[in-house]
């Protein structure tokens, strides 16, 4: 298993922008696909976006495209998701997870602890 860990949540202002940063360690960290999920009080974990292992292939939720973009620095271990022009309902815990490609949580067998996103209107 790959172990994660977030950071970079906060409280911003409709309209901000946040980057939530992704550590991932273990022997096969960039050889996985690595994705991002979030989980709203009450409601269900959703997928937000997930990046092939090269980092060549990408996809979004429709409700973010445009304004999220999902990247990784092998060299570094690490997964971003660059959060631009938030709204009140991308307020969520978000999870980093690594897996196979794909966009239900099943698909991923390791996940960070999550970070909490807060955007006020």
């Amino acid at each position: 298993q790959v172990q994660l860990v977030e950071s970079g949540g906060g409280l911003v202002q409709a309209g901000g922008s946040l980057r939530l940063s992704c550590a991932a360690s273990g022997r096969t960290a960039s050889a996985v696909a690595m994705g991002w999920f979030c989980q709203a009080p009450g409601k269900e974990r959703r997928f937000v976006a997930v990046i092939s292992p090269s980092g060549n292939f990408k996809s979004y939720v429709d409700s973010v495209k445009g304004r999220f973009t999902i990247s990784r620095d092998n060299a570094k271990n690490t997964v971003y998701l660059q959060m631009n022009s938030l709204k009140p309902e991308d307020t969520a815990v978000y999870y980093c997870a690594a897996g196979r490609w794909g966009q239900n949580p099943a698909d991923f067998d390791s996940w960070g602890q999550g970070t909490q996103v807060t955007v006020s209107s």
